[in-house]
């Protein structure tokens, strides 16, 4: 039986920005891709597993692997379209989704986590995806 999660669409959005829902899910969905990655395949885990966790920078390294696996070429046009310009975004998103209880922290993470790792022109550069 899956548990129903109800989620405060107005209250994250409050929080992040106007980012629309699928860019919320990206990242959510993202998240066990990069756990996967830091951690090995089958380590994902359930919320409260904290030997499961990611810093800031290791999901947006995920969250940029994951964009390029299911987008390909089109990850940044993607990213782009949703609002998601750099990976402070990011961080906006995950912040928003700890404070209504969609995520989890530890208190060392802080948003400053997710400035500028990477840029997202050089990241999602279709010429070098090609």
């Amino acid at each position: 039986m899956s548990e129903t999660i109800h989620v405060d669409w107005q209250m994250m959005r409050k929080i992040a920005g106007p980012f629309p829902r699928e860019a919320f899910q990206f990242v959510r969905d993202g998240l066990a891709h990069a756990v996967e990655m830091t951690h090995g395949e089958g380590q994902v885990g359930d919320d409260t597993d904290e030997s499961k966790h990611v810093s800031g920078q290791q999901l947006c390294l995920g969250l940029r692997d994951y964009a390029i696996e299911k987008y390909g070429r089109l990850a940044r046009t993607v990213l782009d379209h949703w609002g998601l310009r750099s990976t402070d975004d990011f961080g906006r998103i995950v912040f928003a989704m700890v404070e209504v209880g969609l995520m989890r922290k530890t208190d060392e993470d802080t948003p400053e986590d997710f400035a500028n790792v990477y840029d997202f022109a050089e990241a999602f550069d279709p010429a070098a995806l090609a």
